[in-house]
């Protein structure tokens, strides 16, 4: 075990006296595909659902997945390789029986969500058309409008929640932090609500259980394709609350986001790589292709490999992107089948029909999150995690392709499962006696501008050590003015410092986590999962050797 002791973090947001309660049996926080699916399934078990979110139900990372769901469900496909592709990717990680749940309830799931009403695109025989990613072997993405899959499946998914009258929405609500009954078990949170008249301000929401369904945490970099609201509460919140985490080391770093130029902050627009599934590829300032030779599926290889490519190139040539030259598919398939892409690359003044397009890497998935088991529970009794914000460890060192949203599918089946199952009863919620700890609105900025120096792509002991000295500078920039914008650069903060405190002990090259100073894997030391919890303010960290 090895203890980060230095300057506490924060051991709560908030001391609020709320001025309104609510109760319910499950508030679930997030409104992306793991949080609006888990609370349909909720209602089905006649469990009284509430459904909060940080702004408007459409506004979270779910609408902006372009790619689709890895589903094995083609005439040649088989869920033993979509376990195998999984497997590969997450380079010795990923936990073998969730992954095996994964794939194996995955077909079902997508079922489950087409009777919900989402449509999915289909091939001339009116079967669900697939296409192919970064890391797999075969086609199995099914994607809905082209490159609109995201925006699909959050429509459907809200129409759903919307006609149904025993689910409560409460929007524009930021979640802070958990109550807990005299047995230390969840008796509900508190939340911050902007306009909602009777609720304004600061509450409590008594609960049976809470799910954390909160997405991710690209705003902790300065360049991300996560929106705006990515900001790492979900998992924020379940340290404070003593829950452990995992895994937070390997954030994925997209290999081609639309560069916007040197000076480019905040949501990056993303070019998917289903682009390349299609048939285009990368090429060096001179056109050359470089993919080609590093990697068995070339442009196709995982996400680690190309990204880690793109930056060689970079480092190697001093140019600030490399090309994405998908010009040979011409007008008719990127009108069919990338118009979300075709349009937003027009909007920044790049025609991929006629141009190479500019690419970077730029922060994409975090891998780890809140440990659950394989039904989404987690070491708080109470409290569950589910989507992005969790650690189930079917990523490992590194998500394949369009998993993301079929886990948030899956693991919000089994969450409902057990919530029918063991659904407790806590006590009342007790005053919370720890001291606040919030930081000023602008340690935000600061802080994803000291991750992208020295905790992106490339990391070494100095980078990540002039990183972790800068957030302890940054840890003394304290508010007394509770708002928003400073609980979520607090937020920010802690996830950050986490995440650099994490790259800095894994000492080697594994998936999404590149040391310059150890070049490879080291399964002797590493072959193994960084736990992490705060205990008294304090990160303390245990490694633990994988079997």
């Amino acid at each position: 075990m090895s203890i980060f002791r230095r300057q506490p973090l924060a051991s709560r947001l908030l001391a609020p006296v709320p001025g309104w309660t609510t109760d319910t049996d499950v508030v679930i926080v997030g409104s992306g595909i793991a949080g609006l699916s888990l609370a349909l399934q909720a209602r089905r078990n006649d469990l009284r659902v509430l459904v909060v979110t940080k702004t408007v139900l459409a506004a979270g990372a779910t609408q902006w997945a372009q790619g689709g769901i890895a589903v094995a469900v083609g005439p040649e496909d088989t869920t033993a390789e979509h376990e195998s592709d999984t497997l590969i990717a997450g380079v010795g990680l990923c936990d073998l029986e969730a992954v095996h749940v994964l794939v194996t309830e995955g077909p079902g799931a997508l079922e489950n969500l087409i009777a919900l009403g989402a449509h999915f695109d289909r091939d001339a025989q009116g079967d669900i058309a697939l296409t192919r990613e970064g890391g797999h072997h075969r086609d199995r993405i099914a994607h809905a409008g082209g490159d609109a899959t995201g925006a699909e499946v959050q429509r459907a998914l809200i129409a759903a929640v919307q006609a149904d009258p025993g689910i409560e929405v409460i929007e524009h609500a930021l979640a802070l932090d958990l109550l807990f009954d005299d047995q230390s078990c969840v008796a509900g949170l508190t939340l911050h609500v902007i306009g909602e008249g009777s609720r304004d301000g600061v509450g409590a929401v008594h609960s049976r259980a809470v799910v954390l369904a909160t997405g991710g945490l690209g705003q902790t970099f300065a360049q991300t394709t996560n929106p705006e609201v990515s900001t790492g509460d979900g998992v924020a919140l379940a340290l404070r609350a003593g829950a452990s985490v995992a895994d937070m080391e390997f954030v994925q770093f997209h290999p081609t986001v639309l560069w916007l130029g040197p000076g480019s902050r905040g949501q990056q627009p993303l070019v998917s790589e289903a682009v390349r599934g299609e048939g285009a590829f990368l090429v060096d300032d001179s056109g050359q292709r470089f993919m080609q030779g590093i990697h068995e599926l070339s442009d196709l290889a995982p996400r680690d490999v190309v990204a880690k490519a793109i930056m060689k190139q970079m480092l190697e040539t001093g140019a600030p992107h490399v090309w994405l030259d998908g010009r040979h598919l011409g007008e008719s398939v990127w009108n069919s089948r990338f118009p979300t892409i075709l349009e937003s690359c027009r909007a920044h003044g790049v025609d991929p029909v006629t141009e190479l397009i500019p690419v970077a890497p730029a922060a994409h998935y975090a891998s780890g999150g809140i440990i659950t088991d394989l039904f989404g529970r987690t070491d708080v009794p109470g409290l569950y995690a589910c989507g992005e914000c969790a650690c189930t460890g079917v990523h490992g060192a590194n998500r394949l392709a369009s998993n993301s949203l079929l886990e948030g599918l899956v693991f919000a089946d089994r969450i409902a499962s057990d919530l029918k199952a063991n659904l407790a009863t806590p006590g009342e919620p007790k005053p919370d006696e720890r001291l606040p700890g919030l930081l000023t609105p602008e340690v935000r900025e600061h802080v994803a501008s000291a991750m992208t120096d020295g905790a992106s792509v490339l990391r070494s002991r100095r980078s990540l050590g002039r990183t972790l000295s800068r957030l302890l500078e940054l840890r003394s920039w304290h508010s007394s003015q509770p708002c928003v914008e400073a609980w979520e650069a607090t937020n920010v903060h802690t996830v950050a410092t986490y995440i650099a405190h994490a790259a800095r002990e894994r000492e080697e090259t594994r998936g999404s986590h590149w040391r310059e100073d150890f070049s490879g894997l080291n399964d002797e030391l590493w072959h193994a999962r960084i736990h992490g919890r705060l205990i008294d303010g304090t990160i303390s960290t245990t490694v633990r050797k994988i079997p």
